[in-house]
């Protein structure tokens, strides 16, 4: 390409390349001045027709004529190439800058201020950029910002074309509605705007990530981390930043010309004036967990255990909505039911700031409900209330009670109100939610017995009210849990697990715990990875905070395709949020164990071991781990201390043959295979389980 004339222009140079082309120095032989030519890649992704809207695009594109904007010159075509001729701007991308030096504040109010006034420019022509990111903006010698890549833009009405080839950088700047693949419109301009004024105040970015799929989690999800700096840099930007990046467009800010007047008040040292200055900012927001304790039964009969348990479940569900904090999830404070635990340890242990804990009594159709709100680091309570209604007032008192802690601690939300309703409810029907919640009560228990009885609360619930979305959830978790544990056929239960997985859906869209059931079984069953990753996102999505999302996202998709780092970066921020689960913790040991990193799986297995010395799945894969390190002897050692605990389950048996015959004992290992083979006989035996007593 080099030496070559296009038209008037003979190219030079190499400048770089980018998702949809390769740009050259060129030197424009008419008017004798050096230009920039972007050539369109090639290829069967470009049809015609993108052509052909790639050419009316650019050319209302170079219809912008502003100081910040790099000035399109001319369109043309030589064979089958179609190129861009552009303003040849010549200093430093920001990128590079941000990079190589941390930027003074008033350099990054200047250039905060010119990039938004270029974006503004364009949104007022109806032109939205749609790959804004620091790469794109130039920084010239005199310190004036200009943005290239107008001529990839997007008028409204037109048609996408920049996705194609899309870079991981380009990732890290899409807005949640781009990255779904949805309708977008300049505010998706606006995010990405967000996402370079973080970059330039922090030089990191807002949404990190290893692998692409772990960036868009982070923006569907996760808030940034406080800017850090001086808290004049905080109180001036954090405002801004919460509106730019607001997760829903509606709530992000209406238009540049608003982000002006915002930047412009902060260059006078002036309070924002379009912010909310109660809400919590970038700064403040990641210091809040809060743990749930399980509820009390006052009751005189001490019967309604089930009815504490899922008060306590539903006010978990309805905290995690909050997405400026962290929910602990109920199986880690679950841990402490019925303990006198001192309030720094819970603290401590479930990593939460504040505990919010509370007592049932119910008589006949009447409840009382008292609750309290503490904080750990002082031990201040900060509010306690008592509830008195009637049994069918209950979805009301939970609201009441998450409202008062929203109040409490300070949180509004993006839109200066909060939600009238945070209490999920999807019936009426206080027989059907009784029911639904002796089934939460059974299935939490995990046993084969406690699971199947789940199930038929789940039927009876269904039966009281026939639109009832969670009892389909829970039978689609009782059948997965007990496909898993070997107790039922994958070939019944699974297909089941996603029709009620889907009955649910089709009841009510924002359901985590169907649309988790749902990708499990994609996953698992039918193979179908791509679509069970969009089931998993979807639930992440809708609950940050539910743990068994990450959890089976992490074990049921990424670690099967070897993608052993997001597969650990999924069970750590489940971690985080059930600090306190046994099975995620030996999930981590499972794999390290899967990757080969025989000694990490080792050392976390055995520090599990030395604070839970009866969990048996920690038992299965630590022998399992050192069979694989030679050292069979020891591995034995675990499986038969592990077919111990768990009442000579299958798969510890199986395991614990195939140990034997490595280790030459045939005569135990016969034993056992006749053992499952008996098993076998009379009901469900994995093949795997079967499979490895054969070996």
């Amino acid at each position: 390409m080099l030496g070559r004339t296009v038209s008037h222009y003979r190219i030079v140079d190499r400048l770089g390349e980018g998702g949809m082309g390769v740009v050259y120095r060129a030197e424009d032989t008419k008017l004798g001045r050096e230009v920039a030519i972007k050539f369109l890649h090639s290829g069967p992704m470009i049809t015609d027709e993108i052509r052909e809207r790639f050419v009316t695009e650019a050319r209302a594109a170079a219809a912008l004529n502003h100081p910040n904007i790099a000035t399109i010159h001319g369109i043309g075509e030589d064979g089958d190439d179609t190129f861009i001729v552009m303003e040849l701007v010549e200093g430093e991308s920001l990128k590079s800058l941000v990079d190589t030096e941390a930027l003074d504040p008033d350099q990054i109010l200047d250039l905060a201020l010119e990039i938004a006034e270029g974006l503004a420019a364009a949104h007022d022509k109806g032109i939205v950029h749609r790959d804004i990111k620091s790469a794109n903006i130039m920084v010239l010698p005199d310190g004036r910002a200009k943005i290239l890549d107008f001529g990839l833009a997007k008028m409204e009405g037109g048609t996408m074309v920049t996705t194609m080839g899309m870079s991981m950088g380009t990732v890290a700047y899409m807005s949640p509605e781009q990255a779904r693949g949805e309708h977008v419109d300049h505010r998706t301009d606006i995010w990405a705007y967000g996402v370079v004024l973080y970059e330039m105040l922090t030089g990191r970015m807002p949404f990190p990530g290893a692998y692409e799929q772990s960036v868009m989690y982070a923006i569907f999800n996760e808030e940034p981390k406080p800017l850090g700096g001086t808290a004049e840099t905080a109180a001036l930007y954090a405002p801004i930043l919460r509106r730019l990046l607001a997760k829903d467009s509606e709530d992000r800010y209406a238009s540049m010309h608003d982000v002006i007047a915002d930047l412009k008040s902060a260059q006078r040292g002036a309070v924002i004036s379009s912010t909310d200055a109660a809400a919590v900012t970038l700064d403040s927001a990641s210091e809040t967990t809060i743990a749930v304790l399980p509820f009390s039964d006052m009751s005189r009969e001490k019967d309604q255990e089930y009815f504490c348990d899922g008060i306590t479940e539903e006010l978990i569900d309805a905290l995690s909505q909050v997405d400026q904090w962290r929910v602990v999830s109920r199986t880690s404070t679950f841990a402490f039911k019925g303990k006198d635990v001192e309030l720094a340890e819970l603290g401590s242990k479930l990593k939460a700031s504040h505990v919010l804990e509370g007592s049932l009594r119910k008589a006949a159709s009447r409840v009382r409900i008292t609750t309290r709100l503490t904080g750990v680091s002082d031990g201040l309570q900060l509010w306690s209330e008592k509830y008195d209604g009637e049994l069918d007032d209950i979805f009301e008192i939970q609201d009441e009670i998450a409202h008062a802690v929203l109040e409490k601690l300070k949180v509004s939300f993006a839109d200066g109100g909060v939600p009238e309703k945070l209490a999920k409810r999807t019936t009426e029907n206080m027989e059907a939610y009784q029911l639904y919640l002796q089934a939460r009560f059974h299935m939490n228990k995990r046993t084969v017995p406690d699971l199947l009885k789940a199930i038929e609360f789940c039927e009876e619930a269904i039966a009281q009210d026939g639109t009832f979305a969670q009892p389909h959830a829970g039978i689609a978790d009782a059948l997965v849990l007990l496909a898993v544990q070997g107790a039922e056929m994958p070939k019944e239960a699974m297909p089941r697990a996603k029709t009620e997985a889907k009955a649910a859906l089709a009841a009510d869209e924002s359901l985590a715990e169907a649309h988790t059931s749902l990708g499990t079984v994609l996953a698992s069953y039918d193979w179908n990875r791509p679509d069970a990753e969009q089931a998993f996102f979807r639930a992440m999505e809708l609950n940050p905070n539910y743990a068994t999302a990450h959890h089976w996202y992490g074990l049921w998709c990424l670690l099967p395709e070897g993608r052993f780092d997001e597969a650990i970066d999924q069970l750590r921020v489940a971690s985080e949020l059930d600090p306190m689960s046994l099975a995620l913790k030996a999930g981590l040991g499972w794999v390290h164990y899967l990757a080969r990193s025989y000694d990490k799986a080792e050392a976390d297995l055995r520090d599990m071991l030395a604070e839970h010395p009866d969990f048996v799945m920690a038992h299965d894969i630590l022998g399992q781990t050192l069979l694989q390190m030679g050292r069979t002897d020891e591995a034995i050692e675990e499986l038969e201390r592990s077919t111990q605990l768990s009442d000579r389950r299958t798969l510890s048996l199986s395991l614990l043959a195939y140990m034997y015959s490595i280790d030459q004992q045939g005569g135990q290992a016969f034993m056992l295979r006749n053992e499952l083979e008996g098993r076998q006989a009379m009901g469900y035996v994995s093949t795997y389980d079967m499979a490895l007593v054969q070996c």
